[in-house]
């Protein structure tokens, strides 16, 4: 379990108590669930983890848009399984645009069952020639009668299949870019909508293809008004950027736990690797990272918590260093811990199957560079 007094500067009394709880979720519950086996497993696990999270109010966070709640929440959930992070940060992404953006009433019906972990929900922004270029989606929303009728496909949607509600993001007036997309709330059995198929990848993950196909949903269906949904997308990853980084440090800390325990009792040359100063200097470097990637992690989250409208540049500065650091954290654990941190059935395998994905979604890592840069020259 990760170490609050690195970090006890941005945070209150109450995120210290969820950090101790939401830590012994992760070792008491999380950590001793078995490895899906392979992707229809994964996707069956997912359900199984949302509705243990939301059993016991460890959504609740996400709800009350308390940002630091969920970093520690992520943080302590991806260092037991990626996979229960992804359900959690997965809950997150596709509820917050609601809580930006909807209705009374959208509110209403969704948020309660969502927080118990009763509505699966995701966030389909990507597509096949709409990635980083979110301004280029080609899904079309038009009008007509009392309801809308959408068109395209969405690909690499995380709980994709297995969602209950999916947040779409479709433009209602081609003409105008990025100020004609909208935003949607899809159910899973809303006519025409279909799930092509899923996307496997190497670590277990829900992921998978979506089209609409002349798919009928009511005007209540939006998501505010016409051409905010470009707003509302970027509104809502901005805010939980820093948590990926938070999952990212969760990684990463697990890495370095498990390196710590083998070089301790690892025997090489008539003494533990621990003693060799190659080994002792990846361990430091290790740490060094981690903890300037928690305190960049906590600060960002704690500006927004403290009323920062934006928190563009220190959300990107979070979510680039913290992923690429867990990058060569996980991956100087494998070079410690040698050939049985490649067999599959170890944490650090796992781990380096994982970690990979963190540096793409929500924006790469190049994408957080120009961010950053952006922000310095305006």
């Amino acid at each position: 379990m990760s170490d609050t007094r690195l970090i006890r500067t941005f945070l209150e009394p109450k995120h210290t108590s969820l950090a101790e709880r939401a830590g012994g979720l992760a070792l008491g519950e999380i950590a001793k669930r078995p490895e899906p086996a392979d992707d229809a497993a994964g996707r069956s696990e997912a359900r199984a983890l949302l509705v243990l999270l939301g059993a016991g109010g460890w959504l609740q966070p996400i709800l009350d848009l308390d940002l630091r709640g969920c970093c520690l929440m992520r943080e302590a959930l991806a260092e037991a399984s990626p996979l229960a992070d992804a359900v959690f940060a997965l809950q997150g992404l596709g509820t917050t645009p609601m809580l930006l953006g909807g209705s009374p009433a959208q509110k209403d019906r969704w948020l309660g069952p969502i927080a118990q972990g009763k509505v699966m929900t995701a966030f389909a922004m990507t597509e096949p020639g709409a990635g980083s270029d979110v301004a280029r989606i080609g899904t079309t929303a038009r009008r007509e009668g009392s309801g809308y009728v959408l068109d395209g496909v969405k690909t690499l949607i995380s709980n994709a299949g297995i969602a209950d509600l999916y947040v779409v993001f479709a433009s209602t007036d081609p003409g105008k870019g990025s100020k004609g997309i909208s935003c949607f709330l899809v159910p899973a059995d809303a006519p025409g909508f279909r799930f092509v198929r899923p996307q496997v990848l190497s670590a277990p993950h829900p992921l998978g293809e979506i089209a609409f196909e002349n798919c009928r949903i009511p005007v209540d269906a939006l998501l505010g008004t016409e051409g905010r949904g470009y707003g509302l997308g970027l509104a809502a990853l901005d805010r939980l950027r820093p948590s990926v980084a938070a999952a990212a440090c969760g990684m990463a800390a697990r890495a370095l736990a498990e390196s710590l325990a083998h070089v301790k009792q690892r025997q090489q040359f008539g003494k533990p690797l621990a003693e060799f100063q190659l080994v002792q200097q990846k361990l430091a470097r290790m740490a060094t990272d981690l903890t300037a990637a928690r305190l960049l992690t906590y600060r960002a989250a704690y500006e927004k918590d403290q009323g920062q409208e934006r928190i563009t540049s220190e959300a990107a500065m979070a979510k680039s260093f913290a992923t690429e650091m867990a990058q060569r954290t996980v991956d100087d654990a494998v070079q410690l811990i040698g050939g049985r941190g490649v067999l599959a059935d170890h944490p650090v395998d796992r781990l380096y199957r994982a970690i990979r994905a963190l540096r793409i979604y929500e924006g790469t890592t190049e994408i957080q560079q120009l961010i950053i840069a952006g922000e310095l020259l305006k």
